[in-house]
């Protein structure tokens, strides 16, 4: 994703919703190696209100803003039953979980996907592919624009045969969960493909790793997850399900939550976007603005920067006050990514709304990637902004979109481009910036807190290193 990032969108209406008003806006220029850190880490919060109407007297809490569907689900089975549960469990058909099926398990059971109950039966399927949402009993629409299923093979099919329940296994066949009350039905894989990226290109990261190996068929149910879903990687702290996000939103008196999703490391182009969206909040009266940083924790492509590689990194920028620690709660969200843009970027907002977060921050290409086989993005750059101000289920939520950052050659610093003066801009695309990590070379200083970039160095200075033994492995194997 290009660090590039634009405020304007000529038109798109935004709202200022100030704790006391809500009025329309058409301005564009209106923001509506082992990790060191284990030992010293952060604590993580967040926080989320919902916007009042007009007629109530602002007495702002997090807890306020509904989750999509009403009540947060919970899906994990009370301890006093766990034993009871697992021996039914090792009495089913079982089907054995992926290490990303994994993770759509703990996405569901803790609420980020609500109201959903477990992996999507057909009805639930062709809703989400066909319409990006979900019609609930009452008439209400909530978004969910992203398949969240369990794909199955021919053996597993017939192992389950007429079965209504089924045991899920995880990727070390451990007991992970029952799924009740099962629907079989075809995975068609093309179709899934084509609506959900756009494309059926080769070269999707998601579907490569995913969908093109999966089996032909689609189970649903309702889940009973047997026990918290830990993965022991001494991050597990930073995984705030978005029930204990409210909490903390709630215990820290918080009057708006701004979330700011990310795969890369934070340089201080976005700190200068963070900061100065809490400003302008702050200048709509709100008095407490809290900012959720909430990286990306499930499954990214190969050349990504590792889970734990940027959180030591993000600990670095709060540790050197580029964020201050007082405002910001660091969490990670455990949503795999797909790379779907548009689409996908209606996932991550929602996921946040059910986090209780209420404003959220979009740039340029959210959830976007090169095209695999052309060189070009996959995605209209603005499109994911344009997208999220209009899609079904989202109303609640407030889009701030971003002002342009880029690096300040005469100032030398992030900052907010000034047209009058173009030639004096630098546009650091994330690829750049991995690549000068990669390759030993220094970004512009002011690009990124030194501490951070040196998080950044040793990953690849390690991982060349891995690759040269690898290599010389191979060549004495030949």
């Amino acid at each position: 994703m290009s660090l590039t990032i634009k405020l304007q969108l000529n038109t798109t209406t935004y709202l200022n919703l100030s704790p006391y008003t809500k009025k329309i806006h058409k301005n564009p220029n209106f923001i509506i190696s082992k990790p060191n850190y284990h030992s010293n880490s952060l604590t993580p919060f967040v926080f989320h209100k919902k916007i009042a109407p007009l007629t109530q007297k602002m007495s702002i809490k997090s807890s306020l803003i509904d989750p999509d569907g009403g009540s947060l689900v919970d899906l994990v089975v009370p301890e006093a039953q766990r034993a009871v549960k697992a021996s039914e469990a090792e009495s089913l058909p079982k089907v054995k979980l992926t290490k990303i099926d994994l993770e759509w398990v703990h996405v569901i059971c803790e609420g980020w996907a609500n109201p959903l109950k477990g992996f999507m039966r057909e009805n639930e399927y062709l809703q989400s592919l066909h319409f990006n949402s979900i019609r609930m009993e009452d008439g209400s629409v909530v978004n969910m624009s992203l398949p969240i299923v369990l794909a199955i093979d021919d053996s597993a099919k017939e192992a389950i045969g007429s079965s209504n329940d089924v045991a899920l296994l995880g990727p070390n066949q451990d007991l992970v969960a029952i799924l009740r009350r099962v629907e079989i039905y075809k995975h068609n894989k093309e179709e899934r493909i084509a609506r959900t990226w756009g494309t059926i290109a080769p070269g999707l990261p998601y579907v490569e790793e995913v969908i093109t190996p999966a089996g032909n068929w689609l189970i649903g149910g309702d889940l009973e997850v047997l026990k918290p879903i830990k993965y022991n990687d001494g991050l597990d702290h930073y995984r705030l399900s978005p029930q204990q996000l409210r909490k903390e939103f709630d215990r820290r008196q918080a009057d708006a939550v701004f979330a700011f999703q990310l795969r890369n490391p934070v340089h201080n182009g976005h700190a200068l976007l963070m900061n100065d969206t809490r400003r302008r909040l702050l200048e709509m009266g709100y008095k407490n603005p809290i900012l959720l940083l909430h990286p990306l924790g499930g499954y990214t492509k190969a050349d990504d920067v590792p889970l734990d590689v940027r959180m030591e990194q993000h600990s670095k920028v709060l540790e050197d006050g580029v964020l201050d620690p007082e405002t910001t709660i660091v969490a990670i969200f455990p949503s795999p990514m797909h790379y779907a843009g548009p689409t996908e970027v209606q996932w991550h907002a929602k996921a946040r709304i059910n986090a209780g977060a209420n404003f959220y921050i979009v740039g340029r290409d959210p959830a976007g990637m090169g095209h695999p086989t052309e060189k070009r993005d996959l995605y209209d750059p603005d499109h994911g902004k344009k997208v999220l101000s209009m899609s079904p289920g989202l109303e609640k939520l407030n889009i701030l979109p971003f002002r342009v950052a880029a690096y300040d050659t005469v100032e030398k610093k992030m900052a907010f481009f000034d047209p009058s003066r173009a030639k004096d801009f630098l546009f650091i695309s994330g690829t750049k910036m991995r690549t000068f990590a990669r390759t030993g070379e220094n970004p512009p200083d002011g690009f990124m807190c030194p501490s951070g970039w040196q998080v950044l160095v040793k990953y690849y200075e390690s991982l060349q290193a891995e690759e040269e033994v690898t290599g010389k492995t191979a060549v004495l194997s030949s």
